[in-house]
């Protein structure tokens, strides 16, 4: 199903999504206009709030390390057949926020080794300060932060858009301890395996590890195996099918995987990583339900194993945007359920507004060459979402896209399929930059049979 597009009323106020085709008839006829490009917004120039029958939706939310999903849906209550009111869901726009947090933390590294540097070097005598510094209650690295600070400004921004009644907030904490101990036995068969199970079903994304097979029976494998001194720790434990797992049995993945040199690197690179991801949801999880309770819209949180029974329950894969939408109880035992999907995601990527520092170092911290104190340069700045009517040359013609603008005027724009520069005198703007990039992409595809409630056309997904 296609995505629904915002709707605003004369005075600003949000009203309920509509239809694409109920907005390209608004527009033509001259009853709207484009208020927003990204996302795209249309304003009524006649209709009223108050003219308005407004229902409400709700903004459900599956946060995430990397990438947060975001779903507004609306739900209608219907009569069952055994008389009973069930309530039907549907998803009328998701989102995706991809965050910027490992490029912070890469930054911020970077500008302590170049502090470092500058310290020993100019200041060797004085002595070190002390470790025990205090911080402020409620501090987070600003990795951690910009992880919070951008899904509580996005929120916001999508409650100016959509009548947003109420927040519907998956709250999921993984035990790293458990993750992370030795456990005896089997570890399937223990309380913590259990939590290993559900991250290792979240790691290798429900296949196997070895062949990549999907929807099969799988079993928790050793890599190394402990008849040669392999641990139960997560770090040595992958998902295989029954195939694979007979088949590998106390062979080394060295030589299991010999014939496939891209599958092993794979799978050593993905056991190689460390609990991070973990660890930073857990450690944001309850600031951003605090940060989102400052909004001033009722926030209801909801565990992620109920998102998981009710994802199991439609037959849906596994995505940030899907789990967004299956947030919060949907009552299967009256009859509700998930009855429409939006075949088109909104990717929202996080890009900051470019950089404070006005002087560009080079790799050992001495400066290279100074950035102009200006940030706008005839009327535009980097990250400016503008129109570009070339007159004649190799680049003659209509464009879109993204600016990054020079103190010459002549600005590199970067289109879907191209990046060249251009005066400053053939650039319209539509809309400024605010920090992040804009994208379309396809939601994971439903197996037919899985869903069978779902309204899912392939005809409407052009």
């Amino acid at each position: 199903m296609s995505s629904r597009v915002f709707v605003l009323a004369k005075g600003g106020e949000p009203l309920m999504p509509c239809h694409p085709a109920r907005a390209r008839a608004l527009l033509r006829s001259g009853r709207a206009a484009v208020a927003r490009r990204v996302p795209f917004t249309i304003r009524l120039t006649q209709r009223t709030r108050a003219e308005s029958a407004v229902a409400g939706v709700q903004l459900r939310i599956d946060p995430g390390s990397r990438t947060t999903g975001m779903a507004v849906t609306d739900e209608q209550h219907r009569a069952g057949t055994d008389g009973r009111t069930a309530v039907v869901r549907r998803g009328l726009i998701t989102l995706e926020l991809r965050h910027r947090g490992e490029q912070i933390h890469l930054g911020m590294v970077r500008r302590a080794g170049h502090r470092r540097r500058r310290r020993s070097a100019n200041l060797r005598y004085r002595a070190p300060r002390h470790a025990n510094r205090p911080r402020p209650d409620g501090w987070l690295p600003p990795s951690l932060r910009h992880r919070v600070d951008s899904t509580a400004s996005l929120v916001r921004r999508l409650c100016r858009l959509a009548p947003v009644v109420d927040l519907h907030v998956e709250q999921v904490a993984f035990d790293v301890t458990a993750l992370s101990a030795t456990a005896p036995g089997a570890p399937e068969h223990t309380p913590a395996g259990a939590e290993i199970r559900e991250f290792l079903l979240a790691r290798w994304n429900r296949s196997c590890a070895y062949c990549g097979t999907s929807r099969v029976p799988l079993n928790i494998e050793h890599v190394r195996p402990r008849s040669r001194g392999g641990s139960n720790r997560v770090t040595n434990l992958v998902l295989a099918c029954i195939p694979c797992n007979r088949a590998k049995g106390t062979t080394d993945i060295s030589e299991f995987l010999s014939d496939r040199p891209s599958r092993l690197w794979d799978v050593l690179g993905q056991l190689a990583r460390p609990l991070t991801d973990t660890a930073a949801v857990n450690t944001t999880r309850l600031l951003l339900v605090a940060a989102l309770a400052g909004l001033g819209v009722p926030v209801h949180t909801w565990s992620g194993g109920l998102t998981a029974w009710n994802r199991s329950l439609a037959g849906l894969p596994k995505s940030h945007t899907l789990d967004a939408l299956l947030v919060g109880a949907l009552g299967h035992d009256r009859g509700g359920a998930l009855v429409r999907v939006p075949a088109q995601v909104l990717v929202v990527r996080s890009t900051g507004r470019g950089s404070y520092a006005r002087t560009v170092p080079d790799r050992h911290g001495f400066p290279r060459l100074r950035r102009p104190r200006s940030k706008v340069h005839h009327g535009f700045s980097t990250g400016d979402l503008v129109v570009a009517h070339v007159p004649r040359g190799k680049w003659a013609g209509r464009w879109v896209g993204r600016i990054a603008v020079r103190t010459s005027g002549q600005h590199r724009i970067t289109t879907l399929t191209s990046q060249f520069d251009v005066s400053y005198r053939n650039l319209r703007l539509l809309a400024k930059g605010d920090g992040y990039a804009y994208g379309f992409t396809r939601e994971k595809p439903v197996e037919r049979g899985a869903g069978a409630c779902l309204q899912w056309s392939h005809t409407e997904r052009r």
